[in-house]
């Protein structure tokens, strides 16, 4: 995993879950609050991965913010990819 690249976006959050964009769409960080972990999301599998976003955002167009990046969390399997956030 990279360092985080300035300038940092927040893309989307909620009470449980938050998307950042870092280094002007390089990596995207998507973010458990409860669980403190992340995943970074870089390089060939960034275009994937706004793909999988905008698509559960037109799939349910009624999810809140948390509901949206809890489908890509557990059901597009990010959750595995997500490392301890640093103290």
């Amino acid at each position: 995993m990279s360092e985080i690249q300035e300038p940092v976006e927040l893309i989307a959050e909620g009470e449980v879950y938050a998307l950042r964009s870092c280094g002007n769409g390089v990596t995207y960080i998507l973010s458990s609050k409860e669980e403190n972990s992340s995943a970074h999301v870089e390089g060939d599998d960034v275009a994937g991965f706004l793909e999988a976003y905008e698509a559960t955002k037109s799939q349910y167009p009624d999810y809140d913010t948390d509901q949206v990046l809890a489908q890509l969390w557990d059901q597009g399997g990010y959750s595995w990819m997500a490392v301890p956030d640093e103290a």
